[in-house]
């Protein structure tokens, strides 16, 4: 087995995301990914049935809209969605995230529609 000895700079990676809303992976962690992501305006509301979902923002702040109340984010703070609870990303300025999820988790969840879209690697 090959071992890298390179670390993952993530202000690095970032810099190389253009497109808002499309997850990058960046590293793998047994069967979860680790990606990032730019965001700006509002995503859709979703689920994830089978899965928790983890945000931490690294720049810019992140509203996460849930059925009961508002979290919102700002630099260093992460949040995990429960899995099977409606959420809804809004970024009110440019902001950048990490996200931790299983392999193939898709970033609408069980929503679908038009901003559908399997992460890509970095």
């Amino acid at each position: 087995m090959s071992v890298s000895l390179d670390p993952v700079n993530i202000a690095d990676k970032l810099s190389l995301i253009d497109e808002l809303w499309t997850q990058k992976k960046i590293a793998g962690l047994n069967d979860y990914e680790i990606k990032l992501a730019k965001l700006k305006g509002e995503f859709v509301w979703h689920t994830h049935p089978e899965t928790d979902e983890l945000f931490m923002v690294v720049s810019g702040r992140l509203t996460i809209r849930l059925r009961e109340g508002d979290v919102v984010l700002g630099p260093g703070e992460l949040y995990v969605v429960p899995r099977g609870v409606e959420h809804c990303p809004v970024a009110e300025e440019e902001t950048a995230v990490m996200l931790v999820e299983p392999v193939g988790t898709l970033n609408t969840g069980d929503a679908g529609g038009p901003m559908t879209r399997a992460a890509e690697p970095l």
